[in-house]
């Protein structure tokens, strides 16, 4: 129905995390119309990216700075006792934001498939870290999806193993919610996560 060249960027825009062919048609068109510097600018934005990002070989961490580690890792004030695993980078930031944790990062990279029994996570670089390293916790950090509690009993099996103990994140009720409005399973989560 297009031209080739719109085609192929919906095809490719398609292909991004959470945006379906709808968006993506909205993405092309928006492009088409940009006046000629701002697409410029757009492009040599990604070229940039590209060039001037890395990623840290610990951690999976992008970062933009001329040294072997991100600078998380290579902080040397940072606890190198605790390790937090992610599922994504934007996890990673929201924690750091918290400015209450301390210790270095994992990212994982997603999350186990079980509609499709995938496992497209960085397991075997997790267990290397594990066992190059000197942590006394893991603490998983993933989401409570059903992805994220399938991948969380999973990565408990895989550290076991190393004896360093694993624990999560506290679940339950948010700063002023009331009791009564509570579902069923956020409820049943705060009493389990008690202290």
């Amino acid at each position: 129905m297009y031209p080739q060249s719109i085609q192929k960027l919906i095809d490719l825009f398609s292909k991004f995390p959470t945006v379906g062919p709808r968006t993506a048609n909205r993405f092309v068109f928006y492009l088409i119309k940009l006046p000629r510097e701002k697409f410029d600018e757009l492009l040599n934005s990604i070229i940039e990216l590209r060039k001037t990002i890395k990623i840290c070989p610990s951690c999976f961490n992008p970062f933009a700075e001329n040294a072997d580690l991100c600078p998380i890792c290579s902080d040397n004030s940072r606890d190198k006792t605790l390790l937090c695993v992610v599922e994504k980078e934007a996890d990673l930031e929201s924690i750091e934001n918290t400015k209450k944790y301390q210790g270095l990062y994992f990212i994982l990279g997603g999350t186990i498939n079980l509609k499709k029994d995938e496992r497209n996570i960085r397991i075997n670089e997790l267990k290397e870290k594990i066992k190059q390293g000197n942590f006394q916790e893991v603490i998983i950090a993933l989401n409570p999806t059903t992805e994220g509690e399938a991948t969380t009993f999973y990565l408990e099996r895989e550290v076991k193993p190393f004896g360093v103990r694993t624990s999560r994140l506290g679940r339950g009720l948010p700063v002023g919610g009331e009791l009564e409005y509570a579902d069923p399973d956020t409820l049943s989560s705060a009493l389990e996560s008690r202290k």
